[in-house]
């Protein structure tokens, strides 16, 4: 197929599809691994925020949570300001796991870009970033696209 759109969604599958083999050596799942991810940049982020960042639906979300929690990485608190909120916090035994998972995270990355130039790196990274641009801007509302 001669289709950019076709050969970036392919390249993520396998991408993401390799990404998941590696966690899974951690007990974890890519999706998981994403959500770890985000807390550590935002620790203690409300369910239904961390929810729209990962861009997955709430219930999605819970249920990654749940297996989350289980195993003893994060743990729910009530959210102070919103009683019918929850607040989703790493917890001390998830330093260690982030940790590994980014080493496997540099790992892979490495690996991935192997033999590939710097100067043709920025180029994709460039490239990448603005077709996200005009994917953003071909999504608005379909009213407005007439």
């Amino acid at each position: 197929m001669d289709s950019f759109g076709f050969e970036v969604a392919e390249t993520a599958r396998l991408v993401r599809r390799e990404a998941n083999r590696r966690f899974a050596a951690l007990g974890t799942t890519g999706a998981q691994w994403r959500v770890l991810a985000r807390l550590n940049l935002s620790d203690g982020a409300r369910q239904v925020d961390l929810a729209e960042a990962l861009d997955v639906e709430p219930i999605t979300l819970c249920r990654m949570v749940d297996r989350l929690e289980e195993t003893g990485l994060v743990e729910r608190r009530k959210d102070a300001d919103d009683r019918r909120a929850w607040r989703i916090h790493l917890t001390a035994q998830a330093a260690p796991v982030i940790e590994e998972l980014e080493r496997i995270g540099r790992d892979f990355n490495a690996e991935l870009l192997d033999g590939i130039a710097e100067a043709d790196r920025s180029v994709a990274r460039r490239v990448l970033d603005q077709v996200r641009r005009n994917v953003e801007r071909a999504a608005r509302p379909l009213e407005t696209v007439a």
